[in-house]
């Protein structure tokens, strides 16, 4: 069960000055809802979704707003989905060129009710933003797939530049938060796409969930050694009193700390700090990583001795 008993921590002020503060997002909404589209910057609460939303971007959330999975720290309902529209890929990719996105980054909910877990919907989602706008840049954030080889090479065949899955959370920690997942299938997904040699590789956790500085340094250790080029560490921050207690507010010092280690590690990017999320100025991520391969930085797997098999 999460763990909500306990009082919750106090918003800092630094919190509650910046959620919220960004109005200007009234354009953005009405082109969504034109095309019934839905982003997971509504649907999962994010903290960024008034300075995205003003600067014109957002994270699209295909596949309907029920999701088959309950984690104990997400917003997103849980429950029966519709099925899948069969004009969502190429109303979204309609959405990305009206909006003049160059990089148009794609979420969705859990599918396990579906076949392929909605990994057929992502590979066609793909192919009409690229379709539609030949020239920008595709990011997906995905579930698991049950880990199933065939499944992510639907979607790798679709040719996404990015390809990010988030661990989410430390070792310690990760199925008391995510009780209907498994750590040894986020790691399999996570190696599978790095040994398919593209895309980029992308992950993320949350700070403040009851992890060490110790054990977060330990799973960056472990996402290098996977093969993963890019991480984006955040705070979580509670979207409602039924879930995940906050455990700390995190100090700016410490993202700074899991910055530098993931630059000794060999990551391309690590982006870290209170704010930041798997999809928040992805397009910089993904430009960084960019950079770093022509200096040929952050390619690869590498080996550490402390999880030598």
């Amino acid at each position: 069960m999460p763990r909500t008993a306990h009082a919750p921590l106090r918003l800092p002020p630094a919190f509650q000055k910046r959620i919220g503060s960004h109005r200007e997002k009234g354009a953005v909404k009405r082109r969504l809802r034109q095309g019934a589209l839905e982003t997971v910057c509504e649907q999962a609460r994010c903290p960024n979704i008034g300075e995205c939303f003003s600067n014109g971007t957002a994270t699209f959330m295909i596949l309907g707003k029920r999701c088959t999975r309950r984690c104990h720290f997400c917003a997103v309902e849980t429950g029966r989905p519709a099925p899948p529209s069969p004009d969502e890929p190429e109303t979204l990719a309609a959405a990305a060129a009206d909006m003049g996105l160059s990089h148009v980054v794609i979420t969705s909910v859990d599918r396990d009710d579906l076949d392929d877990k909605g990994a057929g919907h992502f590979a066609a989602c793909i192919r009409a933003v690229k379709a539609r706008l030949p020239d920008a840049t595709v990011e997906i954030l995905t579930p698991d797939f049950k880990g199933e080889p065939r499944l992510l090479d639907v979607v790798l065949a679709a040719g996404p530049d990015v390809f990010n899955h988030n661990i989410e959370t430390v070792a310690r920690l990760y199925k008391e938060v995510r009780p209907q997942s498994d750590w040894t299938t986020t790691r399999g997904v996570l190696r599978y796409v790095a040994q398919a040699g593209h895309p980029a590789v992308k992950s993320g956790l949350m700070v403040g969930l009851g992890e060490t500085d110790a054990e977060v340094k330990t799973t960056l250790e472990e996402l290098r050694d996977l093969g993963v080029h890019i991480v984006t560490i955040g705070q979580y921050l509670r979207p409602r009193l039924d879930l995940w207690a906050v455990d700390r507010y995190v100090a700016d010092k410490a993202y700074r700390t899991y910055e530098r280690y993931g630059a000794q590690l060999g990551f391309s990017h690590v982006f870290a700090g209170p704010f930041v999320r798997s999809s928040y100025r992805a397009d910089e991520a993904h430009q960084a990583h960019h950079e770093a391969q022509q200096e040929g930085r952050g390619d690869g797997p590498r080996s550490l001795p402390v999880f030598a098999q």
